[in-house]
């Protein structure tokens, strides 16, 4: 996949854009650049290729438009069509459509909120008496009273591991060049006012623009490139897989139609079918301890605390159908990294770095299916100064950008917070 970088040092002219940090958001946005006729892209990761330190590997992630926050539904649309458009290019698919389903007590704020912003259909109102109307999966779910369930037409599990090799191969493909075990130790304006990336073995790359997109490490590098200081909390959280039931392991499938699904109140519980695993359903609670990314404890458990109350959830939402007994059966470490306000950072550097840097970050659990739309924005914001397809898509930036967290440590929280 590499190619041989040429470092834009004596005799070379550079690249147009250097991309620190090969995730999900770093493929998409080297893939998004290469897309430029003509444009010279280098991807440069710190570790090995789909590494599992971070926060973009494993069997699957969902995608959904149902967000309380109405910012989000524009941003999954735009990505939505943007998957599409990468796969065709592959040739193969990473993402499966599904349902999606979401559901709640009935008068949490969150869920109604999210019910109108991403237009989904009610199928329950309440499904707490056997006498309640039959309605999709019900047969699954018993929803305690009180609660409802909606449909949304956007929904799916996508390959995760899978989905960022795509992104990497079509920037190769396009002339990108790939290269990892490249750790950027600096990034600097020249005087003719370009960008040098340094690495830690003594290397340096020359380029017109950089993106950082370093996911857990990313208030590190930043605050040690350009001094300025983003508040992103990496977490600790673990992804578990539970066994299903004797007899029920093929209700529980994509190829059923049975659905993404997220539940709403303390915890918030997530779940996608297993692509990988036949006989497995992924449920876990978002979270997890804060952590530091270069020293984590990856033999004492750290997340474990999530696990109960995923267990009594299932318990109580979908009795019969999954075991519980003994905890799940894979749990897979991995990553969070978390934006006081739980939106993302999207935004130039600034300072000495001015309008020549563009970071990416905090995407706060819940940004791998915006992957696509994250790194078209990110790209043209590099290259152009200016994002055109977020603005053509409604998407509103001003939700993302760093400055929101100048005197004001919790940024768009009180703007985030649904009231009843």
């Amino acid at each position: 996949m590499a190619a041989a970088a040429n470092n834009g040092g004596e005799g070379g002219d550079g690249f147009d854009v250097i991309v620190v940090g090969a995730g999900i958001m770093g493929s998409c946005a080297a893939y998004a650049a290469s897309t430029r006729g003509g444009a010279r892209v280098l991807l440069l990761e710190r570790f090995d290729l789909l590494h599992h330190r971070g926060s973009s590997h494993g069997e699957s992630r969902t995608i959904r438009a149902t967000y309380p926050q109405a910012h989000y539904p524009p941003m999954v649309r735009l990505a939505a069509r943007l998957w599409d458009d990468a796969q065709r290019d592959a040739g193969y698919r990473v993402l499966t459509p599904t349902p999606h389903l979401d559901m709640g007590p009935r008068a949490d704020p969150a869920l109604r909120a999210s019910i109108v912003n991403g237009a989904a259909t009610e199928v329950a109102s309440d499904a707490a008496s056997d006498a309640a109307a039959p309605w999709p999966w019900s047969g699954v779910f018993r929803l305690p009273e009180g609660w409802t369930a909606a449909t949304s037409e956007i929904g799916g599990v996508m390959k995760a591991t899978k989905a960022v090799a795509m992104f990497q191969s079509l920037a190769a493909k396009n002339g990108a060049v790939v290269r990892d075990r490249t750790e950027v130790v600096g990034i600097a304006k020249q005087g003719d006012g370009s960008i040098v990336v340094k690495t830690s073995s003594g290397e340096e790359f020359h380029g017109a623009k950089c993106i950082i997109t370093v996911g857990a490490w990313a208030s590190k590098l930043v605050r040690s490139v350009a001094g300025v200081d983003l508040p992103v909390q990496p977490l600790h959280t673990l992804i578990c897989y539970w066994r299903a039931r004797p007899g029920r392991e093929h209700e529980l499938t994509p190829e059923s139609g049975f659905p993404t699904f997220a539940s709403y109140g303390d915890p918030y519980i997530y779940s996608t079918p297993s692509m990988e695993f036949p006989g497995l359903i992924k449920v876990a609670a978002h979270g997890g301890p804060p952590c530091d990314p270069d020293r984590r404890d990856w033999l004492a458990g750290a997340g474990a605390g999530l696990v109960e109350p995923v267990a009594r959830w299932i318990d109580e939402v979908m009795p019969g159908h999954v075991d519980t007994a003994g905890g799940p059966v894979i749990r897979q470490p991995c990553m969070y990294s978390m934006t006081p306000d739980e939106d993302f950072i999207i935004d130039f550097v600034g300072g000495e770095l001015g309008k020549d840097v563009v970071v990416g970050a905090g995407f706060s659990g819940h940004g791998f299916k915006m992957g696509p739309a994250v790194g078209r924005i990110l790209a043209e914001m590099a290259l152009d100064g200016e994002a055109r397809t977020a603005a053509e898509a409604g998407v509103e930036l001003r939700h993302f950008r760093i400055g929101r967290f100048e005197d004001n440590p919790e940024g768009n929280l009180a703007e985030n917070k649904v009231k009843n």
